[in-house]
């Protein structure tokens, strides 16, 4: 039995007639190419998609980082007028606050920065069904 095409789940199976002619056959293989194309392009956007997500994750670990970083500069602030007015105690424990806001910001950053280098911007179940596809059309009957 010959291997059915990757078309074979968009098109429903016709009896053999005789020889057909080539105008035919042209035309049956532009029909089965237009499929093709089309549920490639569905599988393209389909991954798209995915990395978009993906990278939409990656960016809301960088605003997490922004507001640390937000944090960081308003308890510096509290710092600086804590230490002037209480001379040493409340000023330091202000400082501690604001040094622990600096690891979160430099934790959420790392994170983020992490995750968007998992982003691939490349279609990967696209190609290899493209290079699928480009074997099926070499050798159609394997």
């Amino acid at each position: 039995m010959a291997t059915l095409s990757p078309l074979s789940r968009a098109r429903s199976a016709e009896p053999h007639e005789g020889e057909r002619s080539a105008g035919e056959l042209l035309s049956r293989v532009t029909s089965d190419l237009q499929v093709l194309f089309r549920q490639e392009v569905e599988l393209a956007k389909t991954e798209v998609k995915e990395e978009g997500a993906k990278a939409g994750k990656a960016a809301g670990m960088y605003g997490g980082a922004g507001l640390a970083g937000y944090m960081v500069l308003l308890f510096l602030s509290l710092a600086a007028m804590f230490g002037l007015a209480n001379v040493m105690d409340g000023g330091w424990a202000a400082l501690i606050v604001a040094a622990l806001w600096a690891v979160a910001a430099a934790v959420l950053y790392q994170k983020g920065r992490a995750r968007m280098r998992t982003v691939s911007p490349k279609p990967e179940h696209t190609v290899q069904t493209l290079k699928e596809d480009a074997e099926w059309a070499r050798h159609p009957t394997k």
